[in-house]
């Protein structure tokens, strides 16, 4: 009959617990895995699936009491840290979105909203068809074996049971969150200033011609010049968003090493 002490379930324990809450914390804030189209039972099975995958190759963990308070503070920590690396990934995609959000607010489209089935909000619809267009891109480019990989290494770079970086480090990450509004701007900036010389196009025509019904001309033209410039910007994206993932991948790694 087989026996185990106390000391080999508790080491058995927590060699699997606290990968499992740091890939958590991951898998609730990160893009396309935290998705609400994606069921919770999938997610939890996902990761512990790769929590026990990573269980070998994973340094040392910390000989601790798994129900000790020294164990609940290291668990919270792993938490956060997963967490953070997600929230990092997701402010990308929101790029997309305050710069669709632009482009639809001038080009009179700000009133058409649908669901985003990755954040369960509603979102107007050009900046649903650029979150579709990244999250395509995001698999196409295998980013999400690439934060996978990043996970893994995290363990090396930050080992659980080490101090945590120091407190500057959050300050960073909400640095980040201005970067999501500026990149936002300059997704937008090209279609923007096009639909803005077109207002003032028809802004001199109903001066030259009072008699012209500008509204009733000038909602469709907008529109269509909008779409137009859209397609114009799209082949500009793809290089943008993986220029943007380069630097989420850097910064979440200057953070686990600070």
């Amino acid at each position: 009959m087989l026996q185990f002490s106390v000391t080999q379930l508790s080491a058995w324990v927590t060699a699997l617990m606290w990968p499992l809450l740091r890939v958590a914390g991951l898998f609730m804030t990160a893009p396309v895995l935290s998705a609400p189209s994606l069921p919770v039972r999938i997610r939890v099975l996902l990761a512990v699936l790769i929590a026990w995958l990573l269980v070998p190759v994973l340094p040392a963990m910390p000989a601790v009491d798994p129900i000790s308070g020294e164990a609940l503070l290291i668990g919270v920590e792993q938490l956060l840290i997963g967490l953070a690396m997600g929230f990092i990934l997701q402010l990308v995609f929101a790029v997309f979105v305050v710069g669709g959000q632009s482009i639809a607010m001038a080009m009179g489209l700000g009133f058409a909203s649908a669901v985003d089935p990755q954040n369960g909000v509603q979102v107007p619809v050009v900046s649903q068809a650029f979150l579709i267009m990244v999250t395509l891109l995001f698999l196409a480019l295998n980013g999400h074996l690439v934060l996978i990989q990043l996970l893994a290494d995290s363990f090396r770079l930050l080992p659980v049971g080490a101090p945590l970086p120091d407190a500057a480090q959050p300050w960073k990450i909400a640095l980040w969150g201005g970067y999501m509004f500026a990149g936002g701007l300059l997704v937008a900036l090209p279609a923007v200033t096009g639909l803005l010389l077109v207002n003032i196009a028809f802004g001199v025509a109903a001066r030259a011609a009072p008699q012209l019904n500008i509204f009733a001309v000038g909602f469709p033209v907008m529109i269509l010049a909008g779409f137009l410039l859209i397609l114009m910007v799209l082949p500009g994206l793809g290089d943008r968003f993986g220029g943007m993932m380069l630097d989420a991948f850097d910064l979440i790694r200057r953070l686990l090493v600070s």
